[in-house]
């Protein structure tokens, strides 16, 4: 089995997390994802969704003293999620569980902090991938609607939900939550400076009552272009996925 699998470095390597060679592998984003989240220490997060658990083990370990837990549908990577709490050494709870079918238990909880990185392609407008685990992560067959109602659902008063996705996507997250949460902001992220953004990051709050917000672009690489193998991330970038800096959403 080990030799399926790679341990990669997170936050410069205060986070290892083991996840599959082939198929869907975590990367940046759901680091910015965590680095996103405005959480305080006690307070309780759930993650749907969480892979093999980047997101929330990169949140919990800048904000000690949290209550995490996850949802994964695929086997493989909810038993890799549990693996990688213990051997991170972080409180991390992993629920197999398909999100509109979740446990008892579990409706019956509402959080702090719910967070996502759904599927960023639509289904019905693509291809399926050759692999299982990549074609669930990047497409999967729950409607990105289904998503946000189960996560707004599960956010506690004045609780908070943070979703990132892919730009063309906003309108119909923004539809979805309509009349279910409030206190809108979106911040953009581009990849350079002129380029149009690709991806989103949003939140949202239970009874929120702010108007909503666009918030700056969060901008990823410096320079207008690419320069070889050197790392080229802006300095609030750098600092959130090498040493796990917050990334707040409204700068």
């Amino acid at each position: 089995m080990s030799e399926q699998l790679t341990q990669d470095d997170f936050l410069g390597g205060k986070i290892k997390v083991w996840q599959p060679r082939r198929g869907y592998r975590a990367g940046v984003d759901p680091v910015i994802l965590a680095a996103s989240v405005p959480a305080k220490s006690g307070q309780t997060v759930l993650e749907l969704g969480c892979g093999v658990g980047v997101a929330s083990l990169c949140l919990a370990a800048r904000v000690p003293g949290l209550h995490v837990t996850g949802v994964e549908v695929q086997d493989v990577y909810s038993t890799l999620a549990q693996r990688n709490g213990v051997a991170n050494d972080l409180p991390f709870e992993v629920i197999t569980a398909d999100l509109r079918s979740l446990p008892a238990g579990l409706r019956q909880k509402r959080f702090d902090h719910v967070i996502m990185n759904p599927p960023y392609f639509d289904r019905g407008a693509g291809t399926m991938s050759d692999d299982a685990g990549k074609d669930i992560a990047f497409g999967g067959d729950t409607p990105l609607g289904d998503w946000l109602e189960v996560g707004a659902r599960r956010v506690g008063p004045r609780g908070y939900l943070t979703v990132i996705q892919r730009i063309e996507r906003l309108p119909e997250v923004l539809a979805a939550l309509q009349g279910r949460l409030g206190s809108f902001i979106v911040r953009p992220i581009a990849g350079r400076i002129g380029r149009a953004p690709e991806l989103f990051l949003l939140q949202a709050r239970q009874e929120g009552k702010t108007p909503f917000r666009m918030a700056p672009t969060l901008i990823m690489h410096a320079g207008d272009t690419h320069q070889g193998d050197q790392e080229s991330y802006t300095p609030a970038v750098l600092a959130a996925l090498r040493s796990g800096a917050e990334l707040p959403i409204w700068p």
